[in-house]
């Protein structure tokens, strides 16, 4: 057997379906077995690789053991000479493989490659190729300064930014988006560290390669996309606390000798630092479109209160301002928590989802005012004016979010 394929799979069963398809073109004409190691997603993915992909070597967990486990569950099972990790929310070239076999074959010192990676928008991915964190290397990253000099070969070490993407360069440090190595180099330097639950353990394995006396390398003679972050969704606060757990392991684990631990105390400051700022980050931008919804929702009020006046002076009533400085908030909270349990905030949600959830609450209001007061129909007089600002409002707070999405990426 010529080359192994895994594939560490968790939720992510549209992505997975092409990726699948792009190994299975890449692999024609090499002997070729592939894995896929299922993490028990809800998505029915397994049932998607035991449909459409029969020859694919199936194996499901009933829980989420954590990337490094689940790599080694089918490497123990793996016959090939050559051993791919992939990502499943990449997508390889019909070249790719016959390109890394042949640079392996005539680089017998190589212990591990990886190529050029491009995300879905054909930008180059700096992580293509790294430099081992030393702890003023990683300090420079987490602090910000690897952005601020990207090119810098101090400050911008962490990616290498000072190495032209376009040429193939010794490097320390692969992603295990793509992670291509020998099956001998890995019994000798050994498999996944399975302390590492996610992030972090292809910096540990390029370690233990290169101190067993093997080169890594950057080769960008073929590319694959990623579209990075698909098979492990970062706007989660999970995200932020297990990455930053791995970075401490890592630390822990290669920088612990005498004289390192000013370093270390300055490199885990900064790394609980920018994790506050992170997860602060996270929860700001939760919060960001329902504010905005009620800031909008709210302000436009201040237009309506001619209308609702002109309705109730033809009706012969009136209701007291202090009433609206009540009920306008509570409607606004009412409308907001409709949205959330209906999932109107999730990013997939969109204008139709928000919308929902709007309406679902401009009905409960009614139908309690309907059942519990005598003159519900005055409330309605002055609820459905806003309501349909509301509806207004939400779209327009939709569209911004959209542009503004579209303009960052």
């Amino acid at each position: 057997m010529k080359l192994s394929v895994i594939i560490v799979s968790y939720n992510v069963s549209r992505y997975l379906e092409e990726c699948l398809y792009s190994v299975i073109n890449a692999a024609s004409g090499i002997e070729t077995e592939i894995f896929v190691v299922d993490n028990n997603s809800a998505d029915n993915s397994a049932e998607m690789v035991a449909r459409l992909f029969p020859d694919v070597r199936l194996i499901v967990n009933n829980d989420n053991p954590g990337f490094s486990k689940a790599n080694n569950q089918a490497l123990v099972h793996a016959g090939g000479e050559y051993i791919l990790f992939l990502n499943p929310d990449t997508l390889v070239r019909d070249e790719t493989f016959r390109v890394c076999i042949g640079f392996m074959d005539s680089h017998p010192d190589a212990g591990a490659m990886g190529v050029k990676m491009i995300n879905g928008k054909g930008r180059y991915l700096p992580e293509s190729k790294r430099a081992v964190p030393t702890p003023l290397t990683a300090f420079y990253k987490i602090s910000g300064l690897t952005s601020l000099f990207p090119h810098s070969k101090r400050f911008g070490r962490y990616y290498l930014g000072h190495m032209d993407e376009d040429e193939t360069h010794l490097i320390e440090v692969l992603t295990g988006a793509f992670f291509f190595t020998r099956k001998e180099v890995l019994d000798q330097a050994g498999w996944f560290d399975e302390s590492y639950f996610m992030y972090g353990e292809d910096i540990d394995l390029s370690c233990r390669i290169l101190n067993n006396n093997y080169t890594i390398w950057y080769h960008p003679g073929t590319s694959i996309i990623h579209y990075k972050g698909e098979s492990t969704r970062k706007s989660s606060i999970n995200y932020v606390l297990t990455f930053y757990r791995a970075m401490i392991i890592y630390t822990k684990k290669y920088f612990s000798p005498p004289g390192a631990s000013l370093l270390l105390f300055f490199l885990h400051t900064a790394i609980y630092f920018r994790a506050a700022l992170s997860i602060a980050r996270r929860v700001l931008l939760a919060c960001l479109l329902p504010a905005a919804d009620a800031a909008l929702i709210s302000a436009g009020y201040l237009f309506l209160p001619g209308i609702t006046e002109n309705i109730l002076y033809r009706w012969g009533m009136e209701i007291p301002a202090r009433q609206h400085s009540i009920l306008i908030p509570a409607l606004v909270i009412i409308w907001l928590v409709s949205i959330g349990l209906v999932g109107g905030y999730r990013r997939s949600a969109g204008i139709t989802g928000a919308l929902r959830g709007f309406m679902l609450g401009t009905l409960g209001i009614l139908l309690v005012y309907a059942m519990l007061s005598p003159d519900w129909y005055q409330k309605a007089l002055i609820i459905l004016p806003l309501a349909v600002w509301g509806g207004v409002a939400i779209v327009l707070t939709r569209l911004a979010a959209s542009f503004f999405h579209r303009f960052r990426g």
